[in-house]
């Protein structure tokens, strides 16, 4: 059957604005700052056989969730749906990430046809458990980590479930935002609802449903056209996360084994460290959304995330291990796992198209959270996601405070921390000196500095990347460590993940990692060097120790002689080996 290319690209748009609408939605209405703000939800429409058409705007990690969520969703339920059903689950060992990110799910139909389903996740600030916030790396098993939702009915047949909400609104800290945030998901349902009703109304369910299946079948196309230029081959690396937030020596191994054969790839964690006692497992789903994302990063046409794009994308994992835990596995900080499932695909996919990849970024995103008591003894929660910055590429500079690519959120603005908790922000800038050093400078550190003042709270923070540093590719140096830091009369050092008592007048400072650098940093263009210099990203003694430069000031200019005779005595990087 003939399809028409360009009623194609208007059906593909018009599903696109719906999903998009979705997340504006949940961003308008909602009540926390972690959606309002930092942005950390998702949107899909699904057709009636749960396959996803397409993604909406916000994380692209959360692209391989969906389809396994969906499948949890029509085994539990079957036919068993209906106009006015809402459905919603958060528990990883039922169709779920990690308990904070909450499934909603709107089945849509034309009179009595299924169309499909309107889809958002969202992170919410609580979900319960032992530490505000849901999220600390130090819980051991799930029933630490707070309610565990099954796939249940939100609204059946347009009737509420009061005994639901009566019971998420027992089991956290802030019932009224968690319940708030949860009808902000609703609302954006029913903009999914209303969008897809138009355009039923605009192009009938038929003519809409061939579409569906040649989107799908379009993304496959280009999903196999992006394998086929990657050479034949088995490609392996492994990367390092520090530690599991229990076990602090020992570090855990995510090992990557990518098999390229024609149009198709298997990727095998065989080899990733099994699962661990602290709470950064990552479910299957999450990591099958850092191998989708990574290939989707290689690509160069503009598809739909799609469940046709995961067609040729093959993902193995042994039961056990880290990226696909056994209940009652621990999993509230799986995220850090995720991002470096991507940072080991990288590194495995630099050894078959090294210029199509950047080093390693930061490593992901920080995520932290403060619950306790402000200075008139009201309750208060504040989470937020820390970005970093992304490693540099051939021909491409590093980029400095910005999101992980693969989270696509943002920092909370310093006005709004100050405005919603009890916290003076005392630092939020970027360090001197913390890109990979290369021919293409890697992404510099981001470092934010916390006051509490209330009465007492509990902290929790999750990061990495302290002892082992984000790549460099091709000659390129690696970026420099995070550190964490608590000022209780003089500044100690503090793990990379913790949970631990805040009292008033107390301060922790957080540095991410820097991004790795690219190439051999005694062929940047001295010219760059001294832009960086004069912008206080390359400190003069940097310039020259790493890029061999000698850049003197009144004014600012490059000492061409100097600098050749310190290029002249030096053939190699002075960081030391990069990855390749």
């Amino acid at each position: 059957m003939s399809f028409d290319p360009v009623r194609l690209e208007l059906v593909k748009n018009g599903i696109g604005s719906v999903v998009d609408e979705m997340v504006l939605t949940v961003v308008r209405v909602a009540y926390s700052s972690i959606m309002k703000d930092t942005m950390d939800i998702s949107s899909a429409f699904c057709d009636r056989e749960g396959r996803m058409i397409q993604q909406g705007l916000s994380l692209p990690l959360h692209l391989g969730s969906f389809p396994d969520a969906m499948d949890a969703v029509r085994a539990e339920f079957g036919d068993r749906i209906a106009p006015g059903d809402v459905i919603i689950l958060n528990d990883p060992y039922h169709g779920g990430m990690h308990l904070p990110d909450i499934f909603m799910f709107q089945p849509i139909f034309a009179d009595d046809h299924l169309l499909g389903y309107g889809v958002v996740v969202a992170h919410h600030n609580s979900v319960g458990g032992r530490v505000p916030g849901s999220s600390a790396a130090d819980s051991t098993e799930i029933f630490q980590e707070g309610l565990r939702i099954p796939v249940v009915k939100l609204y059946e047949g347009g009737v509420f479930n009061e005994t639901l909400q009566k019971i998420i609104g027992l089991n956290v800290r802030i019932p009224d935002v968690v319940l708030g945030d949860l009808q902000a998901q609703v609302s954006a349902c029913r903009i999914a609802e209303r969008g897809m009703l138009e355009l039923i109304g605009r192009y009938g369910v038929s003519e809409l449903e061939r579409y569906f299946e040649e989107l799908l079948d379009y993304s496959e196309r280009e999903a196999r056209r992006a394998i086929r230029s990657i050479p034949n081959g088995t490609y392996r690396f492994t990367d390092f996360l520090d530690d599991d937030g229990i076990n602090m020596d020992q570090p855990v191994n995510v090992c990557v084994s990518i098999r390229v054969e024609g149009d198709e790839v298997t990727v095998d964690f065989d080899g990733t460290s099994p699962q661990v006692r602290g709470a950064i497992n990552s479910t299957l789903s999450f990591a099958k959304s850092a191998v989708y994302f990574s290939i989707r990063s290689i690509m160069d046409s503009d598809v739909p995330n799609n469940s046709g794009f995961m067609r040729p994308i093959h993902v193995v994992a042994p039961p056990g291990c880290l990226v696909n835990p056994q209940p009652p596995a621990a999993c509230a900080a799986r995220g850090v796992s995720g991002f470096r499932v991507i940072d080991a695909m990288f590194g495995a996919l630099a050894q078959a198209v090294p210029e199509a990849v950047r080093a390693a970024g930061e490593g992901g995103t920080t995520s932290y959270s403060i619950g306790g008591y402000d200075s008139e003894g009201r309750f208060v929660l504040f989470r937020e996601a820390v970005m970093g910055a992304w490693g540099a590429g051939c021909n491409r500079e590093g980029i400095d405070g910005v999101a992980n690519p693969a989270a696509n959120i943002s920092n909370a603005p310093v006005e709004l921390v100050e405005n919603q908790a009890p916290i003076r922000v005392e630092r939020y800038e970027l360090v001197p000196d913390s890109g990979g050093p290369g021919k293409w400078r890697g992404g510099l550190s981001v470092e934010r500095q916390l006051r509490f003042l209330g009465k007492e709270a509990t902290l929790q923070l999750r990061s990495d990347r302290r002892r082992h540093r984000p790549y460099g590719l091709a000659g390129g140096g690696p970026g420099a460590p995070s550190d964490n830091f608590l000022d209780d009369g003089g500044w100690g050092n503090l793990p990379t993940k913790f949970t631990m008592p805040l009292k008033n007048g107390q301060a922790f400072r957080h540095t991410t990692a820097g991004g790795g650098g690219y190439g051999n940093p005694l062929e940047r263009d001295p010219n760059l060097v001294l832009a960086d210099v004069r912008n206080g990203k390359v400190s003069p003694e940097s310039a020259k120790k790493d890029y061999g430069v000698c850049a003197e000031p009144t004014p600012w200019r490059v000492n061409v002689q100097a600098t050749a005779s310190l290029r002249a005595g030096r053939s190699s990087p002075e960081p030391g080996p990069s990855t390749f």
